[in-house]
């Protein structure tokens, strides 16, 4: 065992000793039936930002570069063999994982917790896999590498099944809010949404909306104040995140939850409370910054909330994250 004691409020053991995964268990055949049944039109909306967007906002985040191989005769793009007429094109790219449209693996983010219960914290994650063991840094042997927690593990659960938009910017605009519990269910009454066990939660705010409109130049003090988002100080609200057994949190905004860099919540607390639930506590995956405009238009039009999503990561083996290009089908 990893571990001897767990963090309050977790589920860690309740998926196994070995669990990498979380609550992507819940996403049961039945449960992707039931996204399934949510297609009656046959639409299908892309939810991915173009990957060079939003520009250089978070400077270890940095725009995908492509590049070309040089071969003995020239680089490998608009290449014509001397025995053949084809015309050949063969490019790679470097990627940061969490620049643009993305997933969070579970392994993205941790905490100083004692989980050994002899009063020292140590760096754990999520089911107590443990910093310089199961997340090598670039400083260990191997590393930088996720040998547990890795992005490969949600690829390889299949990610598809049930989603339910939540039109926040239609409720509050486009000005910055922190969505706490109250607003959270007068938002879900409100627009007649049906959250159940094993659903995708995404969240429209208008931030993407507001990103595109930059052209890849982001101001990012307006786009810190753009937008509804959760508010992961409100304990109700965590409490009805893990009640209702949703197996991931899609935005398209920056961080999911809304947060103030400029005034940190000092030691001992996390900066993103929600991440601190979802990720490390309970094994929510994260989506940020998806393109969810048309989407959340659409469905507001036809009086409707759920879709079928199939939005599977990269099976990227020893990441922490990876671009995402969701689809949403109504």
């Amino acid at each position: 065992m990893r571990w001897k004691q767990r963090p309050e409020g977790s589920n860690w053991g309740d998926f196994g000793p070995d669990d990498q995964i979380g609550r992507m268990n819940l996403l049961t055949p039945e449960r992707r039936l039931g996204g399934i049944r949510e297609v009656k039109e046959g639409i299908a909306f892309t939810l991915s930002l173009p990957l060079d967007y939003p520009g250089q906002m978070i400077e270890m985040r940095k725009p995908p570069k492509l590049f070309v191989e040089q071969l003995d005769d020239g680089p490998a793009y608009n290449q014509v063999s001397d025995h053949c007429s084809d015309v050949m094109c063969d490019d790679g790219v470097v990627l940061y994982t969490q620049f643009s449209t993305q997933w969070d693996s579970l392994a993205h983010m941790g905490q100083k917790f004692d989980a050994d219960g002899d009063g020292v914290a140590e760096k754990v994650y999520y089911n107590g896999y443990r910093a310089h063991e199961h997340l090598l840094g670039p400083e260990d042997p191997g590393g930088p590498f996720a040998k547990a927690l890795g992005i490969e593990n949600m690829a390889a659960a299949g990610i598809q099944g049930r989603g339910v938009m939540v039109n926040l910017k239609e409720m509050f605009g486009t000005e910055q809010k922190f969505v706490g519990y109250d607003d959270l269910m007068r938002t879900i009454d409100a627009q007649d949404v049906d959250v159940r066990t094993g659903d995708f939660l995404l969240l429209h705010t208008g931030y993407d909306e507001a990103v595109l409109a930059m052209g890849k130049k982001p101001d990012k003090p307006k786009l810190d104040v753009t937008g509804a988002g959760l508010d992961g100080k409100d304990e109700r609200l965590l409490r009805w995140i893990d009640d209702s057994g949703i197996v991931a949190i899609c935005s398209d905004n920056l961080a999911v939850e809304s947060y103030d860099w400029y005034n940190p919540p000092g030691a001992g607390h996390a900066i993103l409370p929600l991440h601190e639930l979802c990720l490390f506590k309970l094994g929510i995956h994260l989506g940020e910054l998806w393109l969810l405009h048309e989407l959340a238009e659409w469905l507001l039009a036809n009086k409707r909330s759920a879709f079928l999503l199939t939005a599977p990561p990269l099976r990227l083996p020893g990441s922490v994250g990876s671009p995402a290009t969701p689809v949403a089908t109504v």
